[in-house]
């Protein structure tokens, strides 16, 4: 299995306590509300912390479909979270799983620099499909954008 890495960051204008609070401990009661299409989060498997499975519903295309998150680490120190996408719509054929690693840190202007490391988990040593890499990022992108959003517009 060969595996890929790759990072990228952004910023935000939400404190980096406020995000975390929202993205890593509220994430199953926001996540819902901020984004129409997500329909629910409920744990397959765990107690909450690192080894916990979520299944996480959304709509798409009209159609319902899912994604299994595995909870990998929670820093709460070091406002670090780390979970893999184990199964379901988000996970291509040709991975094992997918691996984010987040960091929140102290941003511009009392807002958040986010560091985020992804590790994609192939299957055998192909590397993993340009286009599908572009589709999950933006799919990533813009749910981050719309729970920002909803943080502002709800402080």
């Amino acid at each position: 299995m060969a595996v890929f890495t790759f990072e990228d960051q952004t910023t935000s204008p939400v404190a980096p306590a406020t995000l975390y609070q929202a993205l890593v401990k509220d994430a199953d009661n926001i996540v819902p509300k901020a984004v129409d299409s997500f329909k629910s989060v409920e744990i397959v498997e765990g107690n909450g912390g690192p080894g916990t499975i979520k299944k996480i519903s959304f709509l798409e295309d009209g159609e319902t479909k899912f994604v299994l998150h595995k909870i990998e680490t929670i820093d709460e120190a070091n406002l670090g979270y780390s979970y893999s996408i184990v199964g379901g719509a988000a996970l291509p054929d040709t991975a094992e799983k997918i691996t984010i690693d987040t960091n929140i840190s102290d941003g511009p202007n009392g807002g958040s620099l986010i560091k985020l490391t992804i590790s994609y988990h192939g299957k055998g040593d192909a590397p993993p499909n340009e286009d599908e890499l572009k589709a999950g990022k933006a799919k990533s992108d813009a749910l981050f954008k719309v729970i920002e959003a909803y943080l502002l517009a709800n402080p």
